[in-house]
């Protein structure tokens, strides 16, 4: 068996290695991440990876999950600092490069650009990617310019509401960046379980992805359905016919925690119901986004991103 078949990897872990090569086969975790995001944004047509603005600006959570892979399987080294290809990466990575000088054109372009130069560089390209930085009027101390484009991206303070989300067919970057779009300030997961086979969205990860992007995360396992009522749905019939169900066997035991969703807007939340189907209508939290607006009045009308 030869070393690309020992290491078969996903398209997107390809470009990790391959782009870690050009760059040298080591580089800081800062400085990775950011010329990760301009290789994503800059050079390929669909990117690789999707970021969000984080603590010290543009992050994806994706890659770093694929990075843990790749230690796993002995292609980068366990390394807290920085990203380190081992041997076998090194080995990987030149089989990956060698029919495309795009990437290492890429890491020519950008030799000389790192740490603070770097970070402002991206800032300057990208200031949503700034917007939750804890960095940037350091990094951007002469540039008033940049400081006022990343004021601008910005948010504007949301209003209390409810909002509805499902995450089928969206990255966890993508789904974040929707939240943060729509000045969402609380996740509440009706799911019954919070496990999920797609990467992020299963509790743990999930609500340590809200943290540090600071929208809260709230489970409320009582207005889940259990999975072997959710068996055979292929119609929109069949579907409504457990809504149904749900709407007069569940929802009226659960008015107490209704009642804390309503509360939490009542405060000054943006509250965002979330599961996993991407149509409402197909979800069992239009159900619960219904029974709250009775709740709440006309003015709440839940919003489905």
């Amino acid at each position: 068996m030869d070393m690309k078949s020992r290491y078969s990897l996903f398209n997107r872990q390809k470009v990790l290695v391959a782009l870690l090569h050009a760059l040298g086969g080591k580089i800081s975790n800062l400085d990775f991440q950011k010329l990760l995001l301009l290789y994503c944004r800059e050079i390929e047509v669909e990117p690789s990876y999707e970021f969000v603005p984080y603590k010290f600006g543009a992050f994806s959570f994706t890659s770093y999950a694929d990075r843990r892979r790749l230690m796993e399987r002995g292609l980068l080294a366990d390394d807290d600092d920085a990203w380190v290809l081992t041997d076998a990466g090194c080995e990987i990575a030149e089989g990956i490069t060698a029919d495309s000088g795009a990437v290492y054109d890429f890491a020519r372009q950008y030799q000389d650009l790192r740490g603070n130069e770097l970070i402002a560089d991206t800032y300057r390209r990208y200031p949503w990617y700034g917007i939750n930085s804890q960095i940037a009027d350091k990094v951007l101390r002469s540039d008033a310019k940049t400081v006022k484009k990343i004021k601008a991206a910005r948010p504007a303070k949301s209003k209390p509401g409810l909002t509805t989300i499902g995450y089928e067919g969206r990255t966890l970057e993508a789904y974040l960046n929707i939240l943060l779009k729509d000045g969402v300030t609380v996740l509440c997961d009706v799911r019954r379980n919070a496990l999920s086979r797609k990467y992020g969205f299963s509790k743990g990860t999930l609500s340590k992805s809200c943290e540090g992007v600071g929208i809260r995360y709230e489970h409320l396992p009582e207005l889940g359905i259990d999975s072997r009522l959710r068996k055979d749905l292929s119609t929109q019939e069949s579907y409504d016919r457990l809504f149904g169900q749900y709407e007069r066997d569940i929802l009226p035991n659960q008015s107490d925690v209704l009642a804390t969703i309503a509360d939490w807007v009542e405060q000054g939340e943006r509250v965002a119901l979330t599961c996993y189907e991407h149509i409402p209508g197909q979800c069992h939290r239009h159900c619960v986004s219904e029974a709250l607006e009775q709740s709440l009045g006309n003015k709440y009308i839940a919003k489905h991103l």
